[in-house]
């Protein structure tokens, strides 16, 4: 097994050991190297300071013990969002958020059988500005809130959004409550991308990406109060810093 990555809360880690080991993170069962022998592994914003990667195969294991460094993570003040927008309330309203809160959830669980995360990832956009880091604390019109789980690269309405790397569209939804245009991503082994407020979405569910493919245009639909994409990244429930995956390569 061989190792690069960012060990770090939000971080992750990248490998290549026998194709289709199974690969373990802290004792527990999380995937399947690809054929090629790829596999990613991601740490939470809230992971503990040590995790014991661990891969299987016929023929024997090997584990690495893995320091997570503590994340530093901002506060972060928005005012002016529409009460429905913090504290949404009537039951129309509270249905839609719930169905769409299952379709999310379908689309975090896909798990595609490829490894488009193995030639690195690239900025979804070609110019922008970072208005808020990933992990930061949000208070939401003087309310605190839980962390914001996403990196946002403020641009101008109809920038183009292009993939970060290659995979297969999980979601894609024009108008979703909160995040109005909204896209998945998965790139293999749980690793899912994800992209809102867009004011245009270029793809469909079940669509092949490339990297540097155009996928949607940047918008300030749903909850934002100025036009930006915000840029989120999970794998396996745990909430990952999509900006530390820019650059990243799989190891040879």
């Amino acid at each position: 097994m061989t190792l690069t990555g960012r060990y770090q809360q939000g971080g992750f880690a990248l490998g290549r050991t026998t194709p289709r080991a199974q690969v373990f993170l802290d004792g527990q069962p999380e995937t399947l190297a690809s054929q090629d022998g790829y596999f990613v592994v991601g740490f939470d914003r809230d992971a503990e300071p040590q995790a014991i990667i661990r891969v299987v195969t016929e023929d024997g294991e090997a584990s690495h013990i893995a320091r997570i460094a503590p994340g530093h993570f901002d506060i972060q003040r928005i005012s002016g969002l529409p009460p429905s927008q913090v504290n949404p309330t009537g039951e129309a309203l509270l249905a839609r958020i719930k169905a769409e809160a299952e379709r999310k959830a379908e689309g975090y669980a896909s798990r595609a059988d490829i490894d488009g995360f193995r030639s690195g990832f690239i900025v979804p956009l070609k110019k922008y500005r970072q208005s808020a880091r990933f992990g930061g604390q949000r208070i939401l019109n003087g309310e605190p809130r839980p962390p914001h789980y996403g990196a946002d690269l403020a641009a101008p309405t109809g920038t183009p959004i292009h993939a970060p790397a290659d995979g297969i569209v999980a979601l894609s939804d024009p108008d979703m409550h909160f995040e109005g245009g909204l896209t998945m991503i998965d790139h293999g082994q749980g690793l899912i991308s994800v992209y809102l407020h867009q004011s245009r979405i270029d793809v469909r569910r079940g669509q092949m990406v490339k990297q540097g493919q155009v996928i949607g245009a940047v918008g300030m639909k749903g909850r934002a109060t100025g036009p930006h994409l915000c840029w989120r990244m999970k794998w396996r429930g745990r909430n990952l810093d999509p900006m530390l995956m820019v650059g990243a390569r799989t190891p040879a």
